[in-house]
């Protein structure tokens, strides 16, 4: 049983007034062999006493149910606090309203709203809402959420060009509590983003996303979605280590620990850890960066 020394706040906002946060990102399992990975790596996180976690969900809704699940559970049985991912793509709004309503009256608070991509075989437009920023306005019709939303630190790879997109992210977080960033791994291109929307008047908090590197093939595929850059001597270091799995992740987890490091000394308002279902690489940045565990009761 873990203990706490004091109550927690229930939204992420509130968490983020009161300090820094340290989160987790989930994936719902697809199969019976995932779903023991998966409880194994939520009992190896849960004495890091994580701020939130949060659930993904799959395109086109693929995951819907399972994400809903998977949300609850955790609010029910665990000292974590949730937050559902949402997507617009290849949803009617009447479907997402209602999501959004069975959330509610499971007492769930938190949600990242997210355009997100279509189904397999679906129009890129698919879904009545088109843009993120059109769900950020629904959850706020719906209940009183703390709503996050995605920033990317080098732009979205979608939009036409930096600026573009940075007017667009402005915008949603006029109307959103807060962002969370696609992973990067350069300290300088985060400060950018936050000083360009200081720039423009937002100051809501943007949490870092973080992905620490285990398999090289894995992040040049996650990378090339993105839009994210790798730098040049880091991508070679890892490519000359590419036969040694445990270089590869000794490598991988010093960057990130590196990365973190810089973050928080820029002030950075959170970390949040792409986790991929696995623990090993947090919980080692985790204890190389000195952030205590629970006790045990």
């Amino acid at each position: 049983m873990l203990t706490y020394p004091s109550p927690r706040p229930a939204t992420i906002t509130g968490l983020l007034a009161a300090s820094t946060t340290y989160s987790f990102e989930f994936f719902p399992p697809r199969n019976n062999e995932a779903e023991v990975q998966l409880a194994a790596t939520l009992a190896e996180l849960e004495p890091l006493r994580p701020s939130f976690v949060s659930i993904t969900y799959g395109a086109g809704g693929s995951t819907r149910d399972r994400t809903h699940g998977l949300v609850v559970d955790l609010l029910r049985s665990t000292t974590m606090t949730p937050m559902a991912h949402l997507t617009c793509a290849g949803h009617r709004r009447a479907e997402l309203a209602d999501i959004l309503e069975r959330y509610r009256s499971d007492g769930v608070e938190n949600l990242l709203a997210l355009r997100g991509d279509p189904a397999a075989g679906s129009a890129p437009s698919a879904g009545e809402l088109r843009h993120a920023i059109e769900l950020v306005e629904l959850a706020r019709e719906i209940g009183s959420f703390s709503v996050g939303v995605a920033a990317h630190p080098e732009g979205h790879p979608d939009a036409p060009d930096r600026d573009t997109d940075r007017r667009h992210l402005a915008a949603k977080l006029a109307r959103a509590d807060f962002a969370i960033t696609q992973f990067f791994f350069r300290c300088e291109d985060y400060v950018a983003l936050v000083d360009d929307l200081a720039a423009r008047g937002v100051d809501k908090p943007v949490i870092a996303g973080i992905m620490p590197v285990t398999n090289v093939a894995q992040l040049e595929r996650f990378a090339a979605l993105s839009g994210t850059g790798v730098p040049s001597p880091l991508r070679a270091r890892l490519h000359a280590a590419t036969g040694d799995p445990a270089e590869v992740r000794r490598i991988g987890v010093a960057a990130a620990t590196e990365l973190c490091a810089e973050l928080l000394a820029a002030g950075v308002p959170g970390l949040h850890f792409y986790t991929l279902n696995r623990s090993t690489a947090t919980r080692e940045i985790w204890a190389a960066l000195g952030l205590p565990q629970a006790a045990a009761a």
